[in-house]
């Protein structure tokens, strides 16, 4: 999962602001298709679930720290062997960050996450009684984690919906979609949320990332049988 999204670049804006201007339609009308749009996503991906191994939220909490700018795929691969070797957050909160390091030295920025992962499960151990908690301020003070990272654990781990996980294939289908020309995470997470009826925040995120990794890629767009074709003004797409 590509973690806690970068701002545009000054080319990539530019080629944004390039793009053609989305149809307008009300508030209702819009909601009305993003019900439409939910309806043809759930019976294409009715299996949709976070991709990420876990099997506890601790699990899930430290495979999204180590997600960030990474595959995954990739940090499957890692956490592995990983979540055999520390099994609880006085584990991680215990061992040497050089051990650490060597542990995810296969993950991007892997000395800045070793040294994060350390970090937070001190403040587990200490503050929590080595459980992950469950609200947006108590885990966003956590090291290495943002408001990303918690709704990925807060709705995936506990069922919580307190706001929508925005990874980068989240924010190209947003636009694409013609449901916001917002660029930020932050900024595109409220559109959503005022427009995403609340007990679909989490799946929509699921959804989104399924379809943009096997239908609607950044570099080309499958539109022939899109599943959701007739819903989608296809902003940006050549």
């Amino acid at each position: 999962m590509r973690s806690e999204l970068m701002p545009l670049s000054r080319q990539a804006s530019w080629a944004f602001r390039s793009l053609p201007k989305m149809p307008r339609e009300s508030v209702k009308v819009r909601n009305g298709r993003v019900r439409e749009i939910i309806e043809g996503l759930r019976e294409t991906y009715p299996d949709a679930h976070c991709e990420l191994n876990y099997r506890n939220p601790l699990e899930l909490l430290i495979a999204t720290i180590l997600s960030a700018q990474c595959t995954d795929k990739q940090v499957n691969i890692v956490t592995a062997d990983l979540f055999a070797k520390y099994r609880s957050a006085e584990d991680f909160a215990a061992a040497r960050v050089e051990n650490l390091m060597d542990d995810v030295r296969r993950i991007g920025f892997f000395r800045n996450k070793a040294k994060n992962i350390n970090s937070c499960c001190r403040v587990l151990v200490e503050r929590h009684g080595g459980k992950v908690p469950r609200s947006m301020p108590e885990l966003t003070a956590l090291a290495g984690v943002g408001r990303k990272t918690a709704n990925v654990v807060l709705g995936n781990a506990f069922g919580i919906n307190i706001g929508v996980v925005v990874d980068t294939h989240v924010s190209r289908l947003t636009q694409r979609l013609g449901i916001t020309r917002e660029k930020t995470p932050e900024k595109i997470e409220q559109v959503l949320m005022k427009h995403v009826p609340q007990e679909h925040w989490t799946m929509w995120s699921h959804w989104l990332i399924w379809h943009g990794r096997r239908r609607c890629s950044a570099r080309k767009a499958l539109c022939d049988g899109c599943e959701i074709y007739d819903l989608c003004p296809r902003v940006g797409v050549k």
